[in-house]
């Protein structure tokens, strides 16, 4: 654990405000969700997801003063981001001296948790389990969030306490830095200085601190040890065997927890599990067994790497992935179970990735990744993604590692070449990238980028049969692109397909962290503006899931010489614009050069009328419709198709 600077509060001034216990209290309670989020994340990770929850709790609820107390003279405002500085406008806590002292309560006893235990000095309360609140039976935990979060987790993990708090406190309360300083003073922290410039090497990504990766108060609920409950019989031996295996722990050096790595402790002894768990029988494919398979994914994937020989580094991989203990940091693509494997998985690859080791393996239904530091287990991570059915461009790549907003991919065997490009630059080229044993040099991630929309890399890979191109989502496997009319797309490999693209390649940032199988680009229509100044393009975008739900659909409008698409209308879990149901309907308000207003609406081939309704009225024979109308209208589109069915517009 890293020591932390922190030292007794100073002294209150005369001309400090006084807030009294009920004044506390009120702030306490009004702003108690956004406390205890402050408190987790202020807190060490290493303590664990579910005593860090409890604790963050604790800590909050005992923020209160035992009477009147002086609150330090501090301003809880949010100014410091000048774009954000409104975001919490009219809250209350930009005036409240009882939310600044509960504030400065929970900054200061979440520092002192993260102290190491001292033998000469008795520990304080923050640093010993939480006597309330209590759950027994259950281990609680935040939901997961996307990658960008889980970056974000492991870097302010390896930040110092203050660094940490002046890290939160400048993104989550949105205060300048003179603030932060006075506060971190105030806590008690002597190298505030230290702590800021500490602080300044993590990115400033403070929107993700509002993710509900870092929710205490919005919690997923798990068993411990179902089977070990039902021992009544032997309660008591049990009970001694913890306290000697927790002693045995308790000496274990910095990061490790046996053989086993970072894995919760067994609870059954069953013959299929633990086979399913032995490293020694895990499927290895040939490296040329590809070559003759008629089938084209991930079940004849070789075993690549340089530890596919570290026996204990693939026990306590497959110990992680069916007992993942409390400090592993597991996220699951929506629909991904994370239960362990039924049977002895598929190793992909075991070896060395920067500076970590990387375990990737297969189960037929799911993508596993395990990934520890190179200096011990703290720390470790364990990524599933759902692949079932993947073939072809599916089976082409998954994320070897992510770091510094970039990602390195492991190939698939038939891959001869990769190259990058620009998605939004179809003229500019392919980017050389090295392949070395199936393993990609590093590109920048469109995934985990910030800030304005100003190019989109994606991954095009060649084969036998010609490219491809992939893109990443924040998921372990990259999204397959393509290009046409649903039933019959193919793949973005031609000029005229990347051009198509390339005004709507911003709109993949909408399909991040969906569990996104393809993404599918389609103009469906064309329509002459009604001033005469050209005709404007309607495109269709859906992304398709590896679970089969959960497919979002985008209408976009482009307008002659536009550098980008403009979302029109969206939808989710419809099945227009897909291989089922080829159709879609959507409209837009649009203002000429002139200054006039028009509704325009366009839907696909096979529609024989457009009619709109509500805010505006009119009808068109056909599949486009332009009716002159006045800024803000709403309407309801529907069209009439050719087999007498009818379609309604996205909204």
């Amino acid at each position: 654990m890293q020591s932390q600077d922190v030292a007794k509060r100073p002294p209150a001034s005369p001309t400090d405000p006084v807030v009294d216990v009920e004044q506390a209290e009120a702030a306490l309670v009004e702003h108690y969700p956004r406390l205890v989020r402050l408190a987790y994340l202020v807190l060490p990770p290493s303590l664990g997801r579910n005593r860090r929850v409890l604790t963050a709790h604790a800590l909050t609820q005992r923020a209160l003063p035992r009477g009147r107390a002086s609150a330090s003279a501090i301003p809880a405002q949010n100014g410091g981001h000048p774009d954000r500085a409104n975001a919490r406008a009219g809250d209350g806590r930009d005036v409240d001296p009882g939310y600044a002292f509960v504030r400065l309560q929970v900054v200061r006893t979440a520092l002192e948790a993260g102290l190491p235990l001292s033998f000469r000095a008795l520990p304080k309360r923050s640093q010993l389990p939480p006597l309330l609140p209590q759950v027994r039976g259950l281990r609680l935990f935040p939901r997961s969030g996307g990658a960008d979060e889980l970056a974000l987790d492991q870097r302010l993990s390896a930040l110092s306490g203050p660094a940490r708090a002046a890290y939160v406190l400048r993104g989550l309360e949105r205060l300048p830095d003179g603030d932060v300083r006075r506060v971190l003073a105030a806590a008690g922290v002597d190298t505030v200085d230290a702590a800021l410039r500490e602080a300044d090497g993590t990115p400033a990504q403070y929107d993700l601190l509002d993710s509900p990766e870092f929710d205490p108060c919005s919690l997923h609920a798990r068993p411990t040890d179902l089977m070990r409950r039902r021992q009544h019989g032997r309660a008591a031996l049990a009970a001694a065997a913890a306290v000697v295996v927790c002693g045995a722990l308790l000496a274990l050096p910095g990061g490790g927890w046996g053989p086993d790595g970072a894995a919760a402790p067994a609870y059954a002894q069953n013959p299929a599990s633990e086979a399913a768990l032995n490293p020694g029988k895990l499927t290895r494919i040939a490296p040329t067994a590809w070559q003759s398979s008629a089938r084209e994914d991930f079940s004849v994937w070789p075993a690549r790497g340089d530890l596919t020989g570290d026996t204990a580094l693939l026990r306590r991989a497959l110990a992680v992935w069916a007992r993942p203990g409390e400090s592993v940091q597991v996220s699951a693509t929506p629909g991904t179970p994370s239960g362990g494997p039924a049977g002895p998985p598929q190793l992909l690859y075991a070896g060395t990735v920067d500076n970590a080791r990387v375990v990737i393996l297969y189960d037929g239904l799911r993508i596993a990744r395990y990934a520890e530091p190179k200096d011990g287990t703290k720390g470790a991570a364990l990524d599933f993604a759902r692949v079932d059915g993947a073939t072809g461009a599916e089976a082409d790549a998954v994320v070897l590692d992510r770091a510094d907003g970039n990602v390195r991919y492991l190939t698939a065997p038939w891959v001869k070449k990769v190259t990058e490009r620009d998605l939004q630059k179809p003229n500019a080229g392919e980017l050389p990238m090295t392949l070395t044993d199936g393993i990609t040099s590093p590109m920048a991630s469109p995934a985990t980028a910030t800030g304005a929309c100003t190019s989109w890399n994606v991954l095009q890979l060649t084969d036998d049969t010609g490219t491809r191109l992939v893109s990443d989502l924040g998921e372990l496997v990259p999204a397959h692109l393509t290009a046409g009319r649903p039933g019959s797309v193919r793949e973005v490999s031609g000029s005229a397909a990347r051009h198509a693209w390339a005004p709507y390649a911003c709109s993949l940032g909408a399909m991040r962290s969906l569990g996104v199988r393809s993404v599918n680009s389609w103009q469906y229509a064309e329509q002459p503006l009604p001033d005469a100044s050209g005709a404007a393009e309607w495109v269709c975008t859906r992304a398709e899931t590896w679970r089969g739900g959960g497919e979002r659909v985008l209408a976009q409008f482009r307008t002659p010489g536009g550098t980008y698409g403009a979302v029109a209308a969206k939808a989710q879990d419809v099945a227009a614009c897909g291989a089922r149901d080829p159709h879609v309907l959507a409209g837009v308000l649009w203002k000429s050069a002139a200054g006039g207003w028009y509704l325009l609406a366009a839907a696909g081939k096979g529609t024989e009328a457009v009619t709109a309704t509500g805010g505006v009225n009119g009808s068109a024979q056909g599949a486009l419709l332009a009716v002159k109308t006045r800024q803000g209208v709403q309407a309801e589109l529907k069209g009439t198709l050719a087999d007498g069915g009818t379609i309604t517009g996205l909204r």
